[in-house]
């Protein structure tokens, strides 16, 4: 189980460091690079589109690569996608600016961007199944945290080259070429991942079905559509705040705060790191006290923190924002550290790699594509985007609407172990 979850670590790491390191540079370059004739405000704007592009086509690729996880199994879904979404980062890299090729160059950060996106759309649903599948019942939560912790090692890897280049460079020379950088390193990562991944075995709970399903995602939509729009609508929140945090925030502080991408970059990566390491801890609260009540208490805490978060934002003080950070992270990944465990549980196996990623990859759409679009032009430059708060909360209340109509899923046979024991 340790080999089999760190490869899944690794996997998703480098999957996510393809798709966090485009969201990084949309903040920060994309803008006056690719859309030059455009103000500032719209330059972002434009930039955040095409980072939304990569949540769009998520949906889709669970649908493609749920298809061959509940066809063929779940092995070479992570395979595939790893493929399509390093050379869509790689890609990246490569495309010359607007001055260069006019139209063309946002064209073509669109396309790859929605590869990007396709790829990690299957990604999640592949590293997740092999490892919950693979999972003693009594420690699910815990194996299927580790996939869960790969975005955060994504994210601090994407940004900490970005934070390096920023840090070394020129702001010339960063715009000229030291962005690129990160793009053409996830070449090199996709590979190692390729290497990790080759000796895993297949699911055993995936072996076992007799008959697997002919059109997976037709069986989903007819008995289980409910289920995928409540699991969308609850994961919204999660997306949404973290993408506040790492990439819209990013972009406002610098652009409308006057702090530099270095302290905002510092001040974020820092609450990510604390976020990553407690997924194991509330992954195993999970496994001892429920999914659902889990997932109920983070949304309840984001509802009630956005207000205070986009306070201390305005603040533009590197202390007051890593608070402001650190307990919108920590709410986060009280509902995330579980979702691994919980959503597969939701859905039987022959339907459960098509299920599961599509709800999850749906609320990515609500949460994650519109939030950064959505608060850029809610905040209008204001010092406190009491706006971008009120859109928040908003949102953190269908998620725990949503949760509420959820049912728990832990294993009977767990909780009356624990019965007997106590």
């Amino acid at each position: 189980m340790l080999r089999l979850a760190g490869a899944s670590l690794a996997g998703t790491a480098i999957e996510f460091y393809d798709f966090f390191v485009y969201g990084t540079a949309a903040a920060l370059v994309l803008g006056p690079l690719f859309f030059p004739t455009f103000s500032p405000a719209a330059g972002t704007l434009a930039a955040f589109a095409t980072f939304g592009a990569g949540f769009v086509a998520r949906p889709l690729g669970s649908v493609l690569f749920g298809h061959v996880g509940d066809r063929h199994g779940r092995r070479p879904v992570l395979v595939v996608s790893l493929l399509l979404t390093g050379g869509a980062t790689v890609a990246v890299g490569c495309v010359p600016t607007y001055d260069a090729i006019g139209l063309t160059a946002p064209a073509l950060l669109l396309v790859l961007r929605f590869l990007q996106g396709l790829g990690l759309g299957g990604e999640w649903g592949g590293a997740v199944l092999l490892t919950a599948e693979h999972a003693p019942a009594e420690r699910r939560g815990l194996w299927s945290s580790f996939p869960q912790i790969g975005p955060a090692v994504g994210f601090l890897l994407a940004n900490g080259v970005m934070l390096v280049l920023s840090a070394t460079l020129s702001d010339a020379q960063f715009a000229s070429w030291g962005w690129r950088v990160p793009f053409w390193a996830a070449g090199v990562l996709a590979v190692a991942g390729l290497w990790l991944r080759s000796s895993l075995t297949e699911s055993p709970q995936f072996l076992q079905i007799d008959e697997p399903a002919r059109v997976p995602l037709a069986e989903v939509v007819r008995g289980h559509w409910r289920l995928v729009l409540l699991t969308a609508g609850a994961l919204s929140a999660g997306y949404a705040v973290f993408y506040t945090v790492t990439t819209w925030s990013l972009a406002h502080a610098t652009e409308h705060l006057g702090v530099s991408r270095t302290v905002m970059l510092v001040c974020i990566m820092a609450a990510v790191v604390v976020k990553g390491s407690l997924t194991p801890v509330m992954a195993l609260l999970g496994d001892r006290y429920g999914r659902r009540p889990l997932c109920l208490a983070g949304s309840a805490v984001l509802a009630l923190w956005m207000f205070p978060l986009m306070g201390l934002l305005a603040t533009g003080e590197p202390l007051l924002m890593f608070l402001g950070f650190l307990v919108a992270m920590l709410a986060f990944i009280t509902v995330f550290a579980v979702i691994a465990a919980y959503l597969p549980e939701l859905y039987e196996p022959r339907v459960r790699c098509t299920g599961a990623a599509v709800g999850y990859n749906l609320g990515g759409v609500l949460g994650g594509a519109l939030t950064p679009i959505v608060a850029t032009a809610l905040a209008q430059g204001e010092r406190v985007p009491w706006a971008v708060a009120a859109y928040m909360t908003g949102v953190a209340l269908l998620s725990l609407g949503c949760f509420a109509l959820l049912p728990e899923t832990r294993p009977a046979r767990t909780v009356a172990a624990e019965a007997t024991t106590g």
